[in-house]
């Protein structure tokens, strides 16, 4: 059997555990991230992290023998760690990067190994085909794990402590712990763990965890913090009457959030009222504002009222991420639950993006539905939703070449005022609605968004797109 061709998609490469995504291959990548990182003149001092997933801590000290191998001194966390505490501890060690063992929201089937470049966030995708280039070029050589950390090529290291110390200084913790309010944090089986409650609690704010204990299944769900995972969370809300619901995915780098009445939050409503508040209630100097393609249309209003920069991105956070590094950005995030913050690293992160949550209820002394409800009546109505649907990988190309080619004149009747297609295809609609079909970069599926005033509309335009796509 010939080896797996090693391709990066929109955050690293993934593959299926035991298929593609084996012992073998892990090391075949790992030997290619040693061979980029010896070609570079930077420090030879990285950190391995890993999540919950099944195996994941397994494939990390294969990663660890491989650069014990190649010179490079590897930092390996006693337990899994989130995404950005691994990120933090390239901004804090000045290392040369870090190799992050998860597949974050997907399927429990998948595993995926994450590239962390020297300034602390996802590797740019020329580092990805500079370290693709490599794969295969010179032989895999590893050192055994126990003799490694023997002679100090790799060092038992936790990552945890410095970046929740980081995050703390952040935030008005002393306003957050003196909040009367109750939350429940869904950490949805993954590395999230206790750590929120650990940070925000205290005798006036009082935080119940769920889905806290490690499950390589995700309790039969993907840890993928969107409404239809997170029952038990909307659940726990309404039972224990609860001011918030708090969820992050599985190596906590994403949030999704569940209201005082149990209702999930659009992440699309979440940024905006993020947005409001750095500018309004902690009042902050202005900056760039970064979203998504698939970002909502309420940030362009925000942004024109307050007379702040929006600057519209491809999908995935690295392009986010790039921003962060060439300009002051004061907010970036995505669709899928990622905002990164001025100030931190240019990296998303689940934890700072929950804290900044609770800040906002303890500073506006509101309930989250009343705070949703003031910024629909001043930005207008938003309703977002977005399905995901099984698509052949060799026909994927031959969609996006006919949704280019052939744009509607209309959509349910309102006429397409623009057409977008620097990232999948969009198509914008006079009244700010839209729709937007773009291929996943990690699985075989097509992604359909849609944005509009009513939930009927955007209901019919899903629709729509998922009859075009079938067509094909």
């Amino acid at each position: 059997m010939s080896p797996a061709n090693i391709r990066f998609g929109t955050d690293g490469w993934r593959g299926v555990i035991a298929d593609d995504f084996t012992f073998e291959n892990v090391r075949r990548v790992a030997q290619a991230t040693a061979d980029y990182w010896n070609a570079q003149s930077q420090p030879k001092q990285t950190i391995v992290g890993y999540d919950n997933r099944f195996f994941s801590e397994v494939y990390a000290r294969l990663v660890c023998e491989v650069f014990a191998a190649n010179g490079l001194k590897a930092l390996y966390p006693p337990v899994a760690s989130p995404t950005p505490a691994i990120s933090y501890a390239v901004h804090q060690r000045h290392l040369c990067g870090a190799v992050m063992l998860t597949a974050s929201h997907n399927p429990p089937q998948f595993n995926g190994y994450k590239i962390k470049a020297d300034y602390a966030g996802s590797a740019d995708p020329e580092v990805c085909r500079q370290i693709e280039a490599w794969v295969d070029r010179t032989p895999v050589r590893f050192q055994n794990f126990e003799q490694a950390v023997k002679e100090g090529h790799v060092e038992i290291d936790d990552p945890r402590p410095a970046h929740i110390a980081a995050i703390k200084k952040h935030v008005d913790l002393r306003a957050i712990r003196r909040a009367k309010l109750r939350v429940v944090v869904d950490s949805m089986h993954g590395c999230g763990d206790e750590l929120l409650a650990g940070v925000a609690s205290s005798p006036r704010l009082r935080v119940e965890t769920i889905r806290a204990n490690r499950d390589v299944l995700f309790g039969g769900t993907n840890p993928e913090p969107i409404g239809k995972n997170l029952g038990p969370l909307c659940a726990a809300v309404r039972r224990s009457r609860a001011h918030v619901g708090l969820a992050t995915d599985g190596d906590a780098d994403r949030l999704g959030v569940v209201d005082d009445r149990g209702r999930y939050v659009s992440i699309q409503i979440v940024f905006a009222m993020l947005v409001l508040h750095l500018v309004r209630n902690r009042q902050e100097a202005p900056g760039l504002v970064v979203k998504s393609a698939n970002g909502t249309v309420l940030l362009d209003r925000i942004c024109q009222a307050h007379g702040l920069k929006l600057a519209e991105v491809p999908v995935g956070f690295k392009y986010i991420c790039e921003k962060m590094r060439e300009t002051d950005v004061l907010i970036g995030g995505e669709e899928s639950g990622g905002i990164g913050f001025r100030g931190h690293i240019p990296e998303r992160d689940g934890l700072l993006a929950c804290l900044m949550l609770l800040e906002m209820l303890a500073m506006t002394g509101q309930k989250i539905s009343r705070v949703i409800e003031r910024v629909q009546k001043e930005f207008g109505r938003s309703v977002y939703d977005r399905v995901d649907m099984h698509f052949p990988l060799e026909k994927r190309e031959k969609l996006i070449d006919s949704l280019r080619t052939s744009p509607p004149e209309k959509l349910l009747g309102v006429p397409v005022a623009d057409v977008k297609t620097f990232d999948g295809i969009k198509y914008v609609c006079e009244d700010g609605s839209w729709l937007m079909f773009r291929a996943s970069g990690t699985e075989p599926i097509i992604r359909i968004y849609s944005e509009a005033p009513s939930a009927t509309r955007v209901k019919r335009l899903l629709d729509l797109g998922r009859k075009r796509a079938q067509s094909l």
